[in-house]
């Protein structure tokens, strides 16, 4: 398909070399953060897009007739704004928990065609991504704050006492989380991984951040490194930063071309049952050893500088022997799944991973149009437990939930989806779902602005998937499931 104007334009707001318009998720208001809304380059360039083929209109609702939404909680309280973002999801036991830029909210899913909302922390500091572990919760921040306790105002990150990272919580009452600890780490927290210990003692965070600026001082460049912290489970109030592994020694991908120059990761997903993990690097797609939790090894790094033009996240295959990269064009807040930017942009990508090499065998993108309001742009999932077969639900912001088989790599199908219009036909709202997981039987949708979905897939090719029970899940530590 052609690539129009705005490919362009999305090329030249990803590239730009101070503060990347359109580079990461929506700033929350902090001194340094970026805009939360589309660029005024990007809108006044919209037009150019062709979204003729959007059905959708403002508050409409339309899915694949084998995919249903059974639930729906609204933001409320403190997160009731537009500009409350709700970010990733966690589970443990019958309880989901969601993070939002303001802080995260415990839902009781035990019944989840009924879920409740059971708690809400007010913990300001985006994105607030979030992951469990037994007793505890690790929250991200990766905005500059006052203080590394919740009780915070943003504070620019030229100021040296300014502080960013991880937050540790005990969440052995789901009902009652109550601060621990922090962990404060260089560049913030954007998102981080959990990699436990073979012993199960220790609790190991790998941190991903980015964009560095000369004028932080605790955020310099190159910044090629990652954080890794260490979580001692019986005493996490003694958790502690314990490497700074440097994963470009030679240098990520340089700037000047269509991919973001890499000053650090964006994402990692550990597969800790494999000791591999897969690391989303800005303009780098890495695999990488993690047999010492202490001392991750690179081992593949590949690029796409014609295609990707920001490394975002990825999801290993249930065997390892697959990975599903994602690149987020526009930084999830532009327009971009349309005829215009087409179906290689924006996209997945998925690698098969072959001796030990990364080999790429296709994209795969949400085949239907979305409208020129509607921010749309592959985003998290998981995989979906269904025996012998590559299966994930995935989240597209505001291009909806899709079910989608990647069995064969080079020819992968969807298989059921699920959409809203866009929220609104006059502006870009940012909002849709940022993260969509498969747990316990049932998908879970983090939606921007409308809080929490659950929604139920009733297809013959998942055959299994629901009796597959979790325990605990975290898509960035990637659990092995057995059947």
């Amino acid at each position: 398909m052609a690539v129009g104007a705005l490919t362009g334009l999305v090329m030249a707001a990803s590239l730009a070399a101070t503060g990347p318009v359109l580079a990461h998720e929506p700033g929350d208001g902090s001194p340094d953060a970026e805009p939360a809304t589309t660029s005024s380059l990007l809108a006044d360039s919209i037009a150019t897009l062709d979204d003729s083929d959007a059905v959708l209109g403002v508050g409409e609702v339309a899915s694949s007739s084998n995919m249903k939404l059974l639930a729906n909680i609204p933001k409320n309280g403190a997160f009731a704004t537009e500009g409350a973002y709700s970010s990733d999801l966690a589970f443990k036991g019958h309880y989901a928990y969601a993070g939002n830029y303001e802080g995260f909210t415990v839902y009781d899913v035990r019944n989840p065609r009924k879920p409740k909302q059971v708690a809400q922390v007010v913990c300001p500091g985006s994105q607030n991504d979030i992951s469990v572990s037994g007793n505890l919760l690790v929250l991200s921040t990766d905005s500059s704050r006052s203080t590394d306790t919740c009780d915070n105002v943003a504070q620019s990150a030229t100021i040296k006492d300014s502080w960013e990272g991880i937050k540790v919580f005990d969440i052995s009452d789901p009902k009652k989380p109550r601060y621990v600890s922090s962990v404060e780490t260089k560049c913030g927290s954007h998102t981080h991984t959990l990699a436990p210990s073979k012993n199960g003692k220790d609790l190991y965070v790998y941190v991903s951040s980015y964009s560095p600026n000369a004028a932080f001082p605790d955020c310099q460049p190159p910044h090629d490194l990652i954080s890794i912290v260490k979580i001692p489970v019986k005493k996490p109030a003694s958790a502690r930063l314990v490497a700074e592994p440097v994963l470009f020694p030679d240098g990520g991908n340089p700037a000047g071309g269509y991919s973001r120059e890499t000053s650090g990761c964006h994402d990692i997903t550990a597969y800790p049952a494999k000791d591999l993990a897969a690391g989303a690097c800005m303009g780098d797609g890495i695999l990488l050893d993690i047999k010492d939790r202490e001392k991750p090894k690179v081992v593949e790094q590949v690029r796409d500088t014609e295609n990707f033009a920001f490394w975002h996240s990825a999801t290993f295959n249930n065997a390892g022997t697959k990975v599903v990269f994602t690149d987020e064009l526009g930084g999830g807040g532009a327009p971009t799944c349309n005829e215009t930017i087409g179906d290689e942009k924006g996209a997945n990508a998925i690698y098969d991973i072959v001796d030990g090499d990364l080999e790429f065998a296709s994209y795969w993108k949400l085949p239907r149009s979305q409208s020129n309001t509607e921010n749309c742009v592959a985003h998290n999932g998981s995989l979906i437990p269904v025996k012998g077969k590559d299966i994930m639900v995935q989240a597209w912001y505001q291009g909806g939930v899709s079910v989608w088989d990647f069995t064969d790599s080079a020819n992968p199908t969807e298989i059921a989806w699920f959409d809203r219009g866009p929220l609104s036909d006059e502006r870009l709202i940012l909002g849709g779902s940022w993260s969509a997981y498969y747990y316990n039987g049932y998908i879970y949708s983090n939606d921007i602005q409308m809080g929490l979905d659950v929604l139920e897939v009733k297809d013959k090719r998942l055959a299994g998937a629901q009796g597959y029970r979790y325990e605990e899940f975290n898509p960035q530590s990637q659990p092995m499931f057995r059947r």
